[in-house]
């Protein structure tokens, strides 16, 4: 997935690497403790957080991500574990029956259990919306059959408005914070942390039971272009607009008034699409003019779990806030 990463998150990464201290090898060499950071980070791909973000961070058993299962026909793929992209992109296309599942509580407690290995006391784990997903359940059975602590989050949020509640927990971490500071910062970031969004077509939402059918009918029906939002874990509209052109636009006005509302200097953006990288891209530029004390917004293809349900075309802005523990 083409991914942009702004300076802001260069920044990040940075100071998390010099917060690493080395690792202790324990009597399995495959096995490593963890010098420092006592409290590992588990998440599922629905939190769209940046391959590369996750390949530094998970290397030292910090952070795991659990794939979310895509079934497009009869065919199973793991998100983050097959390339899917271009079969989902056809799939959605063609009208080919596209489903998700969550992970099996399993694979969490393989993820908690290989923290418990590298010397971690505890695990924050933090998930998809309750109200679009099973996946927190799924993660609270497999946390009950563990000896390591885990504390089960759920995001009541998607894509990278979770990802940046991800991140924060990271950096909390990192600043030596116990399990229940490092679950409540990440709290705080997300409940701070927006996500608007627009689709061409309701179809695949409704077809997957994330939008009410009411909704549904007004962008089929009447030819309105819904502007939608995530509020309370769950997808509704925000605002009604008769055309595609002026819903992008409008779009590019409600992240800009959310931006002026927080501290100046604060805010980060993230912007996601599916099959619709340059328009992405014009879009990630008109928010650059239009929020100036912003970072370059991340731009990245929806993650695969997500893109299932809003189709081809999507447009998502993530309005969030910075990730440091003092801020």
């Amino acid at each position: 997935m083409p991914e942009r990463e702004p300076p802001a998150w260069m920044w990040l990464k940075e100071r998390l690497s010099r917060l690493k201290q080395p690792s202790v090898p324990v009597a399995d060499p495959d096995e490593l403790l963890a010098a420092v950071v006592k409290t590992a980070v588990v998440t599922d791909s629905a939190a769209a957080l940046p391959a590369d973000w996750v390949a530094a961070f998970a290397a030292d058993g910090r952070l795991a991500v659990v794939p979310m299962p895509v079934m497009v026909g009869d065919e199973i793929y793991g998100e983050g574990e097959d390339d899917i992209t271009e079969t989902l992109a056809l799939a959605l296309a063609s009208g080919t029956a596209v489903r998700t599942s969550r992970p099996s509580p399993g694979q969490f407690e393989q993820a908690y259990l290989a923290a418990q290995r590298r010397g971690f006391e505890s695990v924050v784990s933090i998930h998809i919306s309750a109200e679009l997903s099973g996946t927190a359940d799924a993660a609270r059975l497999a946390a009950a059959r563990v000896q390591i602590p885990v504390e089960v989050l759920d995001s009541r949020t998607v894509g990278m408005a979770q990802g940046m509640g991800v991140q924060s927990a990271v950096v909390a971490a990192a600043d030596g914070q116990a399990a229940d500071e490092v679950r409540a910062f990440a709290e705080r970031r997300m409940s701070r942390t927006k996500v608007y969004f627009y689709v061409p077509s309701l179809e695949q939402l409704r077809r997957g039971g994330r939008i009410g059918a009411a909704a549904s009918l007004l962008g089929t029906v009447l030819a309105i272009k819904p502007i939608l939002a995530v509020d309370g874990g769950k997808i509704v509209p925000l605002e009604k607009v008769r055309s595609a052109g002026r819903a992008v636009a409008r779009l590019e006005e409600i992240v800009a008034e959310d931006v002026a509302s927080r501290p100046a200097g604060q805010s980060r953006l993230a912007v996601h699409h599916f099959g619709n990288q340059a328009e992405a891209e014009t879009l990630a530029l008109r928010l650059r003019d239009n929020c100036p004390d912003c970072p370059p917004a991340q731009i990245s293809a929806l993650p695969a779990v997500l893109a299932a349900h809003a189709g081809l075309g999507v447009l998502a802005v993530i309005v969030g806030e910075s990730s440091t523990p003092a801020g």
